[in-house]
């Protein structure tokens, strides 16, 4: 951080302070709007980017939570402006809104790139609106806060508590299987989500706010919070305030994003049993502020975390009662010297003084680390024939003696392929086969849906069956679960060997020793290679064609290659910045 800024270094005061024919426009305009003067002159301009709409149920207090943000920027002397940005909301979004990551990224930095902004406060918490808002933030590079949506409260129907997700395949599973009636499957229905906030599960949700909260984005504690909470709303407001003190101190993410705090990030994620979706988002995070996270390094992480919350799907209660145990603050004190204290945050102090004083107040919920839920290996990276560039599984939220397996393949090539056949009585499968999709990647699919928990058959349900190992270079929810190999590189649509599996083909699935192979010769791989036709490209115009032309494989971080900073360390703003004419 550099001394404090005057007035006149305001990035804003090139839109406001200069006595000439562009400023005059910008402020007689802004007297347009009702705002006189002394309101905004020689004040932090601080962008408020909303993900709000009438289509994003995780973020519908957003409407009230971004009034209470400008409440707190007004008291500490600033100017908000409120500016949408695309809402991705999860639930609705199709393909998926990981086809429009990217997208919303490009729209925050290129907002805050074209607008008097000294700051933001980057609203957001739905699945892919965090890393989303933080890759365009960290690009940027201006003073940056993160406001997280908060989990929803717990489900419940019947007196049985319902997480988001989770419970859903669960009792999707019970009603193919004939165990349940509709009328059950409508109760579930109306009584799993009663909140505003995002799912209450350790859902990529919850696992990426959490992980902003570690990386040093938001107030100590504010990711914990649900979002009904009348705290969640004080907190809002201090967020308000606490950005325009950023700014005159010029605190930015280049300040705060190191290669200590993305590790101190994906401890968190890893204690949590978080979303394997956290490694495709970490990893480009990371890049985008020129650090090299890789797939090696995750899973090197990963061998000495243990996993200390105890939230579904890997574990047993929800966010709620995570925040009632002494919520994110708590877990990070009691993973001790596996986080690195040093870290400078977002309110000017370090990790380690943040969390000095927090205490775990349920150690059934938040475990010790002589008690954990799992020992360590909350994900595994997975690397052979079948995925040379890796795969990933969670092994905890799988059956254990799915660990090490070995079946004949049952192949689909894409996913409506799987939706035709996969309950069909004459499909030859059994308990020990190995399922697999094809074309279901960043390009293939397109845009890497969450297709990954594919399910189980439906005589195979009939039987008892509730997890057998399925493959695919897809994604899976955060709320899901099982023996499910996801984000398989490269993926089947540009050539991976994933495109080459044929029915009957034996998989090996060795997690222990993090194997993944088809078992047949190089020779006949090879032969399989060479007859192997490309498929059409899935766009012909628009953001699509941009988007298979430029993603980058789930390795990398799914990016745009053209997004990335070069080198290690973060530094100016990606591009630079044009002059203001």
């Amino acid at each position: 951080m550099s001394k404090k800024k005057t007035p006149e270094e305001l990035r804003s005061h090139r839109w406001y302070g200069v006595n000439d024919l562009r400023s005059f426009g910008h402020r007689s305009r802004t007297s347009q709007m009702g705002y006189s003067r002394e309101e905004y002159a020689g004040k932090p301009v601080i962008a408020i980017l909303n993900t709000w709409s009438d289509i994003n149920p995780c973020h519908t207090h957003f409407k009230q939570r971004v009034e209470e943000v400008k409440r707190g920027i007004w008291q500490a002397g600033g100017f908000p402006v409120e500016l949408p940005v695309q809402t991705l909301s999860e639930p609705f979004q199709k393909p998926t809104t990981m086809l429009y990551r990217n997208f919303l990224a490009m729209e925050v930095e290129e907002t805050l790139r074209s607008y008097p902004a000294d700051g933001v406060v980057l609203m957001g918490g739905c699945d892919k609106t965090t890393p989303a808002m933080l890759m365009g933030a960290i690009s940027m590079d201006l003073p940056a806060i993160f406001l997280p949506a908060g989990p929803m409260l717990r489900g419940n129907w019947n007196g049985a508590t319902l997480g988001s997700g989770s419970d859903t395949w669960k009792y999707w599973a019970d009603l193919r299987a004939g165990k349940i009636t509709e009328d059950d499957w409508k109760g579930v229905e109306g009584g799993i989500a009663r909140s505003p906030g995002h799912c209450m599960t350790m859902g990529t949700a919850s696992t990426m706010t959490s992980a902003a909260e570690a990386l040093g984005f938001t107030l100590p504690g504010f990711a914990s919070i649900p979002a009904p909470d009348s705290r969640h709303a004080q907190m809002s407001a201090r967020t308000g305030m606490r950005i325009v003190e950023m700014v005159w101190q010029d605190l930015k993410p280049s300040d705060i994003v190191t290669a200590g705090a993305v590790d101190n990030a994906v401890t968190t994620c890893l204690a949590l049993s978080g979303s394997t979706n956290a490694i495709v988002h970490m990893i480009a995070l990371a890049r985008r502020a020129g650090i090299e996270l890789t797939l090696d390094r995750y899973d090197a992480i990963s061998r000495r975390i243990p996993v200390l919350a105890n939230i579904r799907p890997t574990g047993q209660y929800l966010m709620e009662d995570f925040y009632y145990a002494g919520g994110l603050q708590a877990m990070l004190k009691e993973l001790g010297d596996l986080i690195d204290g040093t870290q400078l945050t977002v309110n000017g102090k370090t990790l380690g003084e943040n969390i000095a004083d927090a205490r775990i107040f349920n150690d059934d919920v938040i475990r010790r680390r002589d008690n954990p839920l799992i020992p360590d290996t909350g994900l595994a990276v997975l690397r052979g024939n079948l995925a040379p560039d890796g795969a990933v599984i969670k092994p905890g939220a799988a059956e254990a003696q799915l660990h090490v397996h070995t079946g004949p393949a049952v192949v689909f090539k894409d996913y409506n392929d799987m939706a035709a056949r996969i309950d069909s009585d004459d499909l030859a499968v059994d308990a020990n086969s190995v399922i697999v999709l094809q074309h279901a990647g960043p390009i293939g699919a397109p845009g890497m849906p969450e297709w990954g928990q594919l399910p189980i058959p439906q005589k195979l349900l009939m039987q008892g069956v509730r997890d057998m190992v399925r493959i695919s270079d897809a994604r899976m929810s955060g709320t899901s679960y099982g023996a499910c190999v996801l984000h398989v590189a490269p993926e089947s649509f540009i050539g991976g060997p994933l495109a080459l599996v044929q029915d009957g083909d034996l998989i090996e699935l060795n997690v222990p020793e993090r194997k993944l192979n088809v078992l047949i010769s190089d020779e006949e791989l090879a032969r399989r290679k060479a007859a192997w036709v490309a498929p059409e490209p899935r766009f012909t115009r628009g953001y699509g064609a941009m988007h298979q032309v430029h993603v980058m494989q789930a390795d990398k971080g799914c990016d745009f290659d053209f997004m990335q900073r070069d080198g290690a360390g973060a530094g100016a703003s990606t591009g630079g910045e044009p002059e203001i004419h």
